[in-house]
Protein backbone atom coordinates (compact mmCIF):
# COMPACT_ATOMS: atom_id res chain seq x y z
CA UNK A 1 0.00 0.00 0.00
CA UNK A 2 2.39 2.84 -1.63
CA UNK A 3 0.19 5.78 1.05
CA UNK A 4 0.63 4.04 4.11
CA UNK A 5 4.44 3.11 2.97
CA UNK A 6 4.74 7.08 2.11
CA UNK A 7 3.26 7.66 5.86
CA UNK A 8 5.88 6.05 7.51
CA UNK A 9 8.75 7.07 5.38
CA UNK A 10 7.59 10.48 5.72
CA UNK A 11 7.54 10.24 9.90
CA UNK A 12 11.08 8.49 9.52
CA UNK A 13 12.14 11.25 7.53
CA UNK A 14 10.40 13.94 10.25
CA UNK A 15 11.82 11.75 13.44
CA UNK A 16 15.72 12.18 11.92
CA UNK A 17 15.14 15.70 11.17
CA UNK A 18 13.95 16.66 14.82
CA UNK A 19 17.10 14.52 16.19
CA UNK A 20 19.19 16.61 13.65
CA UNK A 21 18.08 19.77 14.97
CA UNK A 22 18.11 18.89 18.86
CA UNK A 23 22.12 18.06 18.32
CA UNK A 24 22.35 21.37 16.77
CA UNK A 25 20.16 23.31 19.49
CA UNK A 26 22.85 21.30 21.95
CA UNK A 27 25.92 22.47 20.09
CA UNK A 28 24.76 26.09 18.90
CA UNK A 29 24.34 27.41 22.63
CA UNK A 30 26.76 29.75 23.54
CA UNK A 31 26.29 29.47 27.76
CA UNK A 32 28.27 26.68 29.64
CA UNK A 33 24.86 24.30 29.81
CA UNK A 34 25.75 20.80 31.45
CA UNK A 35 23.73 18.83 29.44
CA UNK A 36 23.31 15.91 32.46
CA UNK A 37 22.17 18.49 34.87
CA UNK A 38 19.49 20.89 32.65
CA UNK A 39 16.95 19.68 30.75
CA UNK A 40 16.32 20.08 26.89
CA UNK A 41 13.91 22.54 28.29
CA UNK A 42 16.82 24.51 29.92
CA UNK A 43 18.81 24.30 26.50
CA UNK A 44 15.39 25.81 24.59
CA UNK A 45 14.76 28.47 26.47
CA UNK A 46 18.33 30.02 25.92
CA UNK A 47 17.33 30.15 22.81
CA UNK A 48 14.14 31.15 21.91
CA UNK A 49 12.59 30.87 18.56
CA UNK A 50 15.52 28.39 17.99
CA UNK A 51 15.54 24.70 16.37
CA UNK A 52 14.77 23.04 19.63
CA UNK A 53 11.83 24.35 19.49
CA UNK A 54 11.38 23.53 15.69
CA UNK A 55 12.33 20.41 16.17
CA UNK A 56 9.22 19.63 18.91
CA UNK A 57 7.14 21.13 15.87
CA UNK A 58 8.40 18.63 13.84
CA UNK A 59 8.13 15.74 15.78
CA UNK A 60 4.42 16.53 16.59
CA UNK A 61 3.35 16.77 12.95
CA UNK A 62 5.54 13.55 12.69
CA UNK A 63 3.25 11.99 15.48
CA UNK A 64 0.19 13.05 13.13
CA UNK A 65 1.40 11.58 10.07
CA UNK A 66 1.21 8.31 12.03
CA UNK A 67 -1.67 8.67 12.81
CA UNK A 68 -3.05 9.17 9.90
CA UNK A 69 -1.16 5.82 8.48
CA UNK A 70 -2.46 3.73 11.38
CA UNK A 71 -6.11 4.82 10.35
CA UNK A 72 -5.45 3.61 6.64
CA UNK A 73 -4.39 0.27 8.17
CA UNK A 74 -7.15 -0.69 9.03
CA UNK A 75 -9.99 -0.66 11.67
CA UNK A 76 -8.91 3.06 13.18
CA UNK A 77 -7.25 2.49 16.15
CA UNK A 78 -8.72 2.50 19.79
CA UNK A 79 -10.14 5.90 21.26
CA UNK A 80 -8.01 5.78 24.03
CA UNK A 81 -4.88 5.54 21.65
CA UNK A 82 -5.97 8.35 19.65
CA UNK A 83 -6.38 10.08 22.71
CA UNK A 84 -2.88 9.38 23.90
CA UNK A 85 -0.99 10.27 20.77
CA UNK A 86 -3.13 13.52 20.75
CA UNK A 87 -2.29 14.50 23.94
CA UNK A 88 1.41 13.79 23.32
CA UNK A 89 1.34 15.89 20.15
CA UNK A 90 -0.75 18.62 21.95
CA UNK A 91 2.02 18.31 24.48
CA UNK A 92 4.56 18.81 22.66
CA UNK A 93 3.10 21.68 20.91
CA UNK A 94 2.57 23.69 23.87
CA UNK A 95 5.84 23.36 25.20
CA UNK A 96 7.99 24.40 21.66
CA UNK A 97 5.69 27.60 21.90
CA UNK A 98 5.43 28.34 25.59
CA UNK A 99 9.30 28.97 27.38
CA UNK A 100 9.90 27.55 31.09
CA UNK A 101 11.84 29.64 33.16
CA UNK A 102 15.84 30.71 32.27
CA UNK A 103 18.19 27.94 35.08
CA UNK A 104 18.30 29.15 38.70
CA UNK A 105 15.43 31.59 38.60
CA UNK A 106 11.15 31.18 39.84
CA UNK A 107 9.26 29.42 37.85
CA UNK A 108 6.19 31.65 36.12
CA UNK A 109 2.67 30.80 35.31
CA UNK A 110 3.98 29.93 31.49
CA UNK A 111 7.19 28.03 33.21
CA UNK A 112 4.44 26.13 34.92
CA UNK A 113 2.34 25.19 31.55
CA UNK A 114 5.38 24.26 29.97
CA UNK A 115 6.59 21.52 32.51
CA UNK A 116 2.60 20.10 32.59
CA UNK A 117 2.54 20.17 29.27
CA UNK A 118 5.65 17.97 28.87
CA UNK A 119 4.77 15.62 32.01
CA UNK A 120 1.25 14.82 30.04
CA UNK A 121 3.41 14.62 26.34
CA UNK A 122 5.91 11.86 28.59
CA UNK A 123 3.29 9.54 29.95
CA UNK A 124 0.87 10.02 27.18
CA UNK A 125 3.19 8.14 24.41
CA UNK A 126 4.42 5.03 26.31
CA UNK A 127 1.32 4.48 27.27
CA UNK A 128 -0.54 4.34 23.67
CA UNK A 129 2.36 3.05 23.00
CA UNK A 130 1.89 -0.16 24.94
CA UNK A 131 -1.82 -0.27 24.01
CA UNK A 132 -0.44 -0.06 19.87
CA UNK A 133 1.08 -3.12 20.44
CA UNK A 134 -2.18 -4.88 20.50
CA UNK A 135 -3.17 -4.10 16.99
CA UNK A 136 -2.59 -6.91 14.59
CA UNK A 137 -0.72 -4.38 12.03
CA UNK A 138 2.02 -3.61 14.32
CA UNK A 139 2.96 -7.48 15.69
CA UNK A 140 6.51 -7.31 13.89
CA UNK A 141 6.74 -4.41 16.59
CA UNK A 142 4.90 -5.85 19.48
CA UNK A 143 7.78 -6.78 21.57
CA UNK A 144 9.74 -3.46 21.21
CA UNK A 145 6.52 -1.34 21.34
CA UNK A 146 5.72 -3.36 24.91
CA UNK A 147 9.82 -3.05 25.62
CA UNK A 148 10.18 0.59 24.63
CA UNK A 149 7.26 1.59 27.02
CA UNK A 150 8.01 0.34 29.78
CA UNK A 151 11.71 1.79 29.81
CA UNK A 152 10.00 5.17 29.10
CA UNK A 153 7.72 4.74 31.88
CA UNK A 154 10.73 3.94 34.22
CA UNK A 155 12.90 6.82 33.16
CA UNK A 156 9.81 9.19 33.52
CA UNK A 157 9.90 8.16 37.09
CA UNK A 158 13.24 9.14 37.21
CA UNK A 159 12.67 12.24 36.10
CA UNK A 160 10.18 12.79 38.93
CA UNK A 161 12.49 11.52 41.95
CA UNK A 162 14.99 13.54 40.04
CA UNK A 163 12.69 17.14 39.76
CA UNK A 164 11.74 16.75 43.68
CA UNK A 165 13.75 14.33 46.31
CA UNK A 166 16.58 13.95 44.03
CA UNK A 167 17.42 17.78 44.03
CA UNK A 168 17.55 17.57 39.82
CA UNK A 169 20.62 15.41 40.04
CA UNK A 170 20.93 13.86 36.48
CA UNK A 171 17.89 15.26 35.39
CA UNK A 172 19.27 15.84 31.80
CA UNK A 173 20.30 12.57 31.27
CA UNK A 174 17.01 10.66 32.61
CA UNK A 175 15.23 13.32 30.65
CA UNK A 176 17.83 12.36 27.32
CA UNK A 177 17.25 8.80 28.03
CA UNK A 178 13.41 8.72 28.23
CA UNK A 179 13.29 11.05 24.92
CA UNK A 180 15.27 8.84 23.24
CA UNK A 181 13.30 5.57 24.46
CA UNK A 182 9.74 8.02 23.28
CA UNK A 183 11.02 8.58 19.68
CA UNK A 184 11.84 4.48 19.76
CA UNK A 185 8.70 4.07 20.25
CA UNK A 186 7.13 6.26 17.53
CA UNK A 187 10.08 4.91 15.09
CA UNK A 188 9.35 1.22 15.59
CA UNK A 189 5.74 2.36 14.47
CA UNK A 190 7.31 4.18 11.21
CA UNK A 191 8.97 1.22 10.38
CA UNK A 192 6.46 -1.00 10.38
CA UNK A 193 4.60 1.47 8.07
CA UNK A 194 7.47 1.93 6.06
CA UNK A 195 7.29 -1.63 5.30
CA UNK A 196 3.96 -2.16 4.25
CA UNK A 197 3.51 -4.28 1.70
CA UNK A 198 6.83 -6.37 1.97
CA UNK A 199 7.34 -9.49 3.88
CA UNK A 200 6.89 -9.25 7.16
CA UNK A 201 9.88 -9.40 9.21
CA UNK A 202 9.96 -7.53 12.18
CA UNK A 203 11.93 -4.73 12.72
CA UNK A 204 14.80 -6.06 14.03
CA UNK A 205 15.36 -8.31 11.03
Amino acid sequence: MPVIRNTGLLALGGIAVAALLTVIGHLEVNDDLNPWALTISDFAVSDRGGVIDVAMVVLALATVTLMYGLRRTGPPPDRAVELLLGAWVAGLAVAAVVPTNEPGTAMTTAAYLHRYASVVAFLSLPVGGWLLARRDQLTPAARWLRGLAVASLVLAAAMVWSAYPGERVLIGLAERLLILTEVGVLTAVALVLARSGSPTRGIAA
